[in-house]
């Protein structure tokens, strides 16, 4: 069976000229296709979904020409949009929620956690057969999510500031009441009755407000993977789809063979396997899903690709997932070179990296203005996927 995937991917919106976030994406919007671009919770993101693919080749290729065009629009209003879990520059009073009833009562119930949800993610979907399978995947594959989100790491900063962890995105989305690893549930018809319960509880309105790491979509047929970071580089994305769609195939040939343990429902050493990978991001340590163990971000990230080496064939995607991941070992995480830029010359330099490498590019040096002395203080070539060689409609919401 053929495995589709799509990707949603969320940008914040910022000002070129000084590097903050910026309530404007109602102007980029109107300046592209509805069908590929839309709105989120707040006015200074912007959100694209993916056609539906068979090949990272032609995934890659997709999102690469979507960051295009959403540059091309931004960019004729002197904006920039930027893929990184949080933007380095994004105060406070820059939260301003998209108008809307549901979103009016997203912010009315849940106040700060609302407010602040300036935070961009990318979502993976991947083909399944029917909701009963997907739910049986979804305890399957939830131990080794915490190395895909180590490797999307990319929101250190929040507000100006070192918040000391890879993805403070991670620390600020599980805030919300149905957010973290998904329990377990036996088949679909248990789980949705568990989100029933809660629609009825008061805690949610609807079933697109469950935020687990992983989810069966509430209209597509599809599992969907909802961890990670919004990822700078284009490649890093292409990577986790690959991952993702392996670990989803490797768990659907266990099920098939009646060889898939259910989950034991302990999920206390995957909630904190998440904050590790949250807090080290790929240059710390991780928790090893099969001996529970701290253990070296590589030495798991390279269990994780000889487990899945199989599946990955199956779909071609070997040859383009191994160097992917070794590049991403070799070079860090986002967050690595987003604290090294800050480092060695300040934030506004951070987000000029993180404009370039949303675009496809590597950054230059900024010119350094006269007044950047008034920028927050900060204490501490163009390269695609060596990828393997879909059907056009849409990844949606």
């Amino acid at each position: 069976m053929s495995i589709r995937i799509g990707v949603e991917e969320e940008f914040h919106v910022l000002e070129v000229e000084t590097g903050l976030l910026v309530p404007r994406a109602a102007l980029v919007l109107r300046r592209l296709p509805q069908r590929t671009f839309t709105t989120e919770l707040h006015q200074s993101t912007v959100e694209s979904n993916s056609a539906v693919h068979s090949t990272l080749h032609d995934l890659y290729a997709d999102l690469s020409t979507t960051r295009r065009q959403l540059d091309a629009a931004a960019s004729s209003l002197g904006l920039a949009a930027v893929a990184a879990g949080t933007a380095p520059l994004a105060p406070g009073a820059s939260a301003h929620p998209t108008a809307g009833t549901r979103y009016r009562h997203m912010v009315e119930e849940y106040g700060k956690v609302a407010d602040e949800q300036l935070i961009c993610g990318a979502q993976v979907h991947v083909d399944i057969p029917d909701r009963d399978t997907a739910v049986r995947v979804m305890c399957a594959v939830s131990p080794w999510l915490p190395v895909l989100l180590a490797l999307s790491a990319s929101s250190p900063f929040w507000q100006g500031s070192d918040t000391g962890y890879a993805s403070w995105r991670t620390v600020l989305w599980q805030r919300w009441p149905t957010a973290g690893p998904a329990p377990c549930f036996a088949n679909a018809a248990e789980y949705d009755a568990a989100v029933q319960d809660l629609i009825q509880a008061g805690i949610i309105s609807d079933a697109g407000m469950i935020y687990y790491d992983l989810r069966p979509s509430a209209h597509l047929p599809t599992l969907e993977l909802r961890i990670c970071d919004a990822c700078p580089r284009v490649e890093t994305v292409v990577l986790i789809a690959g991952l993702f769609r392996a670990l989803v195939t490797e768990a659907l040939g266990r099920l098939a063979k009646g060889g898939a343990r259910a989950c034991d429902g302990r999920h206390e050493w995957l909630r904190g396997a998440s904050w590790r990978a949250a807090r080290s991001g790929l240059e710390g340590t991780l928790v090893d899903p099969e001996t529970h163990r701290e253990t070296p971000a590589p030495r798991v990230a390279r269990k994780l690709l000889t487990r899945l080496r199989p599946a990955l064939e199956t779909h071609g995607d070997w040859r383009t997932v191994k160097p992917l991941t070794e590049a991403a070992l070799a070079d860090g995480s986002a967050a690595r070179r987003m604290r090294r830029t800050a480092q060695e010359e300040d934030l506004l330099s951070c987000v000029d990296m993180l404009i370039a490498e949303t675009r496809g590019e590597r950054r230059g040096r900024r010119p350094a203005p006269a007044d950047r002395g008034n920028m927050p203080p900060f204490g501490m070539g163009t390269a695609g996927p060596p990828v393997d060689s879909g059907a056009p409609e849409a990844i949606g919401h």
